[in-house]
């Protein structure tokens, strides 16, 4: 629940300066059918073995506002957690949703959530096969990427949690599931673009596999209100997501 104190905590703390990461320390890629995808990777610091976070970013790419998603790596990476941002994309992708109608690409997305998932699937083979993996992994996504990545969760057992922002899982999947990991769903009650409902329904599903879930409400806040840079609901869903990794993929 979003109080008026959280609200000016998260004011004060906003305002603090944010330092600027950086360019990612690895870009690498990943075989995903006939396409080569790029993943890039910001390490926390340190030698020892640490849990992971691969991120899935909207249906607009990272591209459109990359500090908004370098301010998530940012705080994972100082709890110790390394952070992935993987682009599954691949070109016939953004063709198809940047050039048709709503309905059509709604019809695409559909068809293509079981190979986004296996697209993450495979990302998370090339992570945990690292040395400096502590076999412990989490997705987070974001808009369309937290439909993939829930969707991916409810396949993969090798998911330790998952933290969905303004998001849900695929209608297909819905009837599917039988098991998800510990949750957090963060949503905007002034969502035009995806409706609250999703995420409601998504922390239902997750209740009925018996998952440990956390929904948080943001009243009056609109789709991807976390990408501002002036709202104090910004810091207050980062260090939501960041505390709920760093708690769930602790070793």
């Amino acid at each position: 629940m979003i109080t008026r104190r959280t609200a000016l905590t998260g004011l004060a703390t906003l305002l603090l300066p944010i330092p600027a990461h950086g360019a990612p320390s690895e870009e690498f890629k990943i075989a995903s059918g006939g396409d080569s995808l790029s993943v890039s990777r910001y390490a926390a610091a340190g030698s020892e073995r640490r849990p992971a976070v691969i991120a899935l970013h909207g249906a607009h790419g990272v591209e459109i506002k990359p500090r908004a998603y370098e301010r998530y790596a940012d705080a994972l990476t100082a709890r110790g957690i390394d952070t992935y941002f993987l682009s599954y994309m691949a070109p016939a992708d953004m063709v198809a949703l940047t050039s048709t109608s709503h309905e059509t690409r709604e019809a695409y997305e559909t068809k293509r959530f079981e190979g986004w998932a296996d697209t993450v699937a495979a990302t998370v083979t090339d992570v945990l096969g690292r040395p400096d993996s502590s076999g412990r992994i989490g997705l987070l996504g974001f808009s369309l990427g937290s439909y993939i990545a829930a969707e991916a969760a409810a396949r993969d057992m090798r998911i330790a949690a998952l933290a969905v922002l303004y998001g849900g899982m695929p209608r297909a999947m819905a009837t599917k599931i039988k098991h998800l990991p510990p949750l957090i769903v963060l949503h905007g009650e002034a969502d035009k673009n995806i409706p609250i409902e999703e995420g409601r329904q998504l922390v239902a599903l997750g209740k009925l596999a018996g998952a440990d879930t956390e929904f948080v409400p943001y009243p009056g806040r609109a789709h991807g209100f976390d990408f501002s840079d002036t709202d104090p609901m910004t810091r207050d869903a980062i260090d939501r997501v960041t505390k709920f990794f760093q708690a769930r993929l602790a070793t």
